[in-house]
């Protein structure tokens, strides 16, 4: 496609990725150029970072940003989605090729083009977190996990990868992930422990504090009194 971009397409394209990912990547066209999919990798990266931005605004996201940071939550994601394009294309490259795939770069790079649909979906969901940790994390993953399905369904529909490889290989990267996950869960739950035990200590020792100024403001009083009455 070297005329203009079809955003009608592009709408129908993230929708038909998201609902319904086998009849989109076996029909997904696979050559016409890196416009395309560069410019599709842009506007799911500005997407994604105007709804952190906005959510940063209304201070609904786990990260803060002043001054610069808020700017480069909408200019970064458009540069960072470019880069991401290119790298993520050689590592489904990559990936393909150890499932006995499609090894065209243009082929790939559109796969992963049409992937980087969940980076909105992502920063949708992302102020889950600032309600609560576990929550956020946990639809966070799933939204990953629904990526690695996503990924298999691309390189056994669009790339001709081998059905039994690819799921072997996306299965292994989900058991990956999954103990990635609860290693965090566990870093998080001990971090909240240790907190929570400093906490108690310091308010101990805060009380400890106090009972001993008590008795030294005591003992100053009997002391005086002893001193009043030695002159009387």
């Amino acid at each position: 496609m070297a005329g203009s971009f079809d955003f009608s397409q592009f709408i129908n394209d993230s929708k038909s990725t998201l609902v319904s990912p086998k009849d989109y990547f076996s029909s997904m066209a696979k050559e016409g150029g890196l416009v395309d999919p560069i410019i599709k990798a842009v506007v799911y990266g500005v997407i994604a970072g105007v709804i952190y931005f906005v959510f940063t605004l209304l201070n609904l996201s786990a990260f803060t940003m002043f001054g610069g940071g808020a700017v480069a939550a909408l200019i970064g994601p458009a540069i960072f989605a470019i880069i991401g394009l290119f790298i993520g294309g050689v590592i489904m490259l990559i990936i393909s090729a150890i499932c006995g795939g499609n090894t065209a770069f243009e082929a790939n790079a559109r796969v992963v083009a049409a992937l980087m649909v969940l980076g909105p979906v992502q920063a949708l969901f992302s102020f889950l977190t600032s309600i609560s940790f576990y929550l956020g994390l946990i639809v966070s993953a799933l939204i990953a996990l629904y990526g690695l399905y996503l990924t298999f369904i691309a390189l056994v529909n669009a790339l001709n990868a081998k059905e039994n490889v690819a799921k072997i290989f996306i299965g292994i990267l989900a058991v990956l992930y999954v103990l990635s996950l609860y290693g965090t869960f566990k870093a998080y739950r001990f971090a909240g422990h240790m907190g929570q035990q400093m906490l108690e200590q310091t308010e101990k020792l805060s009380s400890e504090q106090q009972k001993a100024l008590e008795q030294l403001q005591q003992l100053q009083k009997s002391l005086e009194k002893m001193e009043q009455q030695q002159k009387e």
